[in-house]
């Protein structure tokens, strides 16, 4: 759904008023930055869901910080005793390897991110924004259904008839893979000095976990070398 597809909703500012959900890492960090050069009033939102890789907040919050940004950070971590059986939740290894390994589907968290987007959506009512945008990329389709297409559009009507006010769900980056997101970062001239992937929240990242493969790929295909210090080198 492109962006000018946004629900003709209220006053002129709320339809440029928009709810980012914003990690910390390299997808939501570019999306932050192409929403705010689109011209858009952006409401970051960052959720603390017990990850083994929460440093990524800390990334998030100096962004916003750096960028006077409105920004919430909403503790979640109550819904674990819920969902289990997660390498990134649970006292569970993160496994190594690439995204498309079938041993990556422990990295997943049950309903992770129809829980996040029903939050962001309600905060978008209460604040009458017109859409809630989050970093969902092709590069996640093999292992996480609630990044692909399907979802997104069932999540997208879900939203339009579940508030008095309708609300966009768009993933921007749905069809395109993280080569393509850092490119577009790295042509506006971002840091991505300032982004966390790695999940495992260690000093350094691994360099290993499927996570920092596709990061480290996507600077080796674009000609870039990765501001982030590794385990690995």
């Amino acid at each position: 759904m492109e962006t000018e597809n946004l629900v003709q909703q209220g006053d002129e500012s709320s339809k440029k008023r928009v709810v980012a959900i914003y990690s910390g890492g390299m997808d939501s960090f570019t999306l932050l930055h192409r929403l705010l050069r689109q011209g858009y009033e952006v409401h970051a939102l960052s959720f603390n869901y017990g990850q083994r890789h929460s440093k990524e907040l800390q990334f998030a919050r100096r962004v916003c910080a750096e960028l006077n940004l409105s920004h919430k950070e909403v503790d979640i971590t109550a819904i674990n005793q819920l969902l289990q059986g997660s390498s990134l939740t649970d006292n569970i290894e993160v496994p190594e390897g690439h995204y498309a390994a079938e041993n990556m589907k422990s990295t997943v968290v049950p309903n992770r991110n129809m829980i996040m987007l029903s939050l962001a959506i309600g905060y978008a009512v209460s604040i009458k924004a017109s859409a809630v945008y989050y970093g969902a990329h092709g590069g996640d389709h093999a292992i996480y259904p609630d990044c692909r297409p399907l979802f997104v559009e069932k999540m997208n009507e879900v939203s339009q008839v579940a508030n008095y006010e309708p609300v966009d769900v768009v993933a921007p980056y749905l069809h395109a893979n993280k080569i393509d997101i850092l490119r577009e970062g790295l042509d506006m001239g971002l840091d991505y000095g300032k982004t966390w992937t790695c999940y495992n929240g260690r000093e350094r990242a691994c360099g290993k976990c499927g996570s920092c493969i596709e990061r480290l790929e996507a600077f080796s295909a674009n000609g870039a070398v990765d501001p982030l210090p590794y385990e690995t080198t």
